[in-house]
């Protein structure tokens, strides 16, 4: 893909390293500042740390009634994978990696001379990213971030579309740091669920840390929450789901609410036979 027209996002000093401060930007559009984040439980839970920096788990998400999630942390701290540079591939402009984790996608997009910036709340994650050559800051999604409004990309993989446990307020987070009509990729869960609950991080020995709220959406239950949004596409690799959504751009926005006041005018004339079109 073309790198965005837009100016740099990322102007990065040699002299400090970039998990220990935020990139100096150009001055961004206005955008409301999001209020601090309190940092997770699990960001800085010693089963969470640990894994990462061996690169291997057990690692899992505990519900309260026992549950037990399995966390991929060996292909987290791998190279990127086919599927991995497959939805790379899809990514446009400057992209944003969202809970970002060792950092092998941000990694790869650098390598390939993309400009490209992960978050993340662990700061296990973050060093890892840095160490492989990707630039990162320890920062929730819902904390200020560089370069609001202008992202081209925003990646939620590995499942980070439950981050927070409430998918409409990610998805309004997300579409607040994108550009209009950016370009949302997330990973759904393999089978359709809509599940919010209170997990523990834990090595299967202990949990560490109060427990924090998730979310688990299978495409369908993604599809129901992305009001507002345009579908971009929907695939499937390796038992791996994903999604693609557009923010409206300011085109479409001008569109859809020339066509509302068409149909609203129709409607007064005909009042059985229109209707409004639903946001997909």
């Amino acid at each position: 893909m073309p790198q965005s027209p837009h100016a740099p996002l990322l102007t990065v000093s040699p002299s400090r390293p970039v998990a220990d401060r935020g990139p100096a930007l150009t001055s961004p559009r206005p955008t409301p500042t999001p209020a601090p984040a309190p940092t997770p439980a699990w960001a800085t839970a010693d089963p969470y740390s640990s894994a990462l920096r061996s690169g291997r788990g057990p690692l899992f998400l505990r519900r309260a009634d026992g549950w037990l999630l399995p966390l991929d942390v060996e292909r987290w701290c791998a190279r990127a994978d086919r599927v991995d540079r497959d939805v790379l591939d899809r990514c446009e402009g400057v992209v944003l990696d969202v809970g970002c984790g060792p950092g092998r996608l941000v990694a790869e997009l650098a390598a390939r001379g993309r400009t490209v910036l992960g978050i993340d709340v662990s700061e296990a994650a973050v060093e890892h990213t840095v160490r492989l050559g990707g630039q990162a800051l320890r920062r929730s999604v819902f904390e200020a971030l560089p370069g609001e409004g202008r992202w081209d990309t925003v990646l939620l993989m590995d499942g980070n579309i439950g981050i927070g446990g409430d998918p409409r307020e990610l998805l309004e987070r997300v579409r607040q740091l994108l550009t209009p009509g950016g370009l949302l990729i997330a990973e759904t869960a393999p089978v359709d669920i809509d599940e919010r609950a209170h997990v523990h991080l834990t090595d299967a020995f202990e949990a560490t840390g109060a427990p924090f709220p998730w979310a688990r959406l299978g495409t369908p239950a993604l599809l129901r929450h992305a009001r507002g949004w345009a579908r971009a596409g929907q695939w499937t690799a390796d038992g791996r789901r994903f999604v693609a959504l557009r923010t409206r751009s300011a085109s479409n926005s001008a569109e859809a609410a020339k066509s509302t006041a068409v149909i609203s005018s129709q409607r007064a004339r005909k009042p059985s036979g229109e209707s409004a079109v639903a946001d997909r």
